[in-house]
């Protein structure tokens, strides 16, 4: 769906066809619920966050000028609505999509990564990701998982471009650091079976 189609449908909705939202819903729900859960650390909590950020934006929705997109409107109501409602929690593991896989694995192969199978390399970068901290990861998701712009990641967030420059860097930098840790310790693993296996 490219900017055309969503304003198309936004006009829609504007002038009475309701129905019509469910494809936006459709859309963007998968990512208003990763945002959602990053910053509550809780599935169900995150889910009702998410719904409730599709209800203000559908209330919201004649404010919507079509200076940004769509999504990034979106995702700063339901960011703010998460914050709104944060308790302390630990972050919960979300499902790494293949194109973020494709992303970040691409800019740092190592012959390990390649030699492991599809589901180890899946579980080891949500083992690193988990470790950042609930910004980090955040911006992490927003970037590399959802192809925001440093400024549409801004203007969900409120932080300065600078700050998410310097947090995607240094999140760049553990995730290297602790895929290769990973990475390394499954092949031990794995050459320590085969000589069981012997």
């Amino acid at each position: 769906m490219d900017n055309q189609e969503e304003l198309e449908f936004i006009r829609k909705v504007l002038d009475g066809e309701h129905a019509a939202y469910a494809f936006l819903v459709d859309r963007y729900k998968g990512m208003a619920f990763s945002i959602a859960v990053k910053i509550l650390g809780n599935e169900e909590d995150a889910q009702d966050v998410a719904q409730e950020g599709f209800i203000k934006a559908y209330q919201q929705l004649h404010q919507f000028e079509g200076k940004s997109k769509f999504s990034t409107w979106l995702y700063t109501i339901v960011y703010r609505t998460a914050l709104a409602k944060a308790k302390e929690a630990k972050v919960k593991t979300f499902s790494i999509t293949q194109q973020f896989k494709e992303t970040f694995t691409d800019d740092y192969s190592t012959p390990q990564l390649k030699l492991m199978q599809a589901d180890d390399e899946q579980r080891s970068v949500n083992q690193a990701v988990n470790k950042l901290s609930k910004t980090d990861a955040l911006i992490v998701i927003l970037y590399y998982i959802d192809d925001n712009s440093i400024r549409e990641i801004r203007q969900i967030t409120g932080m300065s471009a600078a700050n998410i420059k310097i947090r995607l860097f240094r999140a760049r930098k553990k995730l290297e650091r602790e895929l290769k840790f990973l990475l390394d310790d499954n092949t031990s693993e794995s050459k320590a079976y085969g000589k069981q296996g012997r």
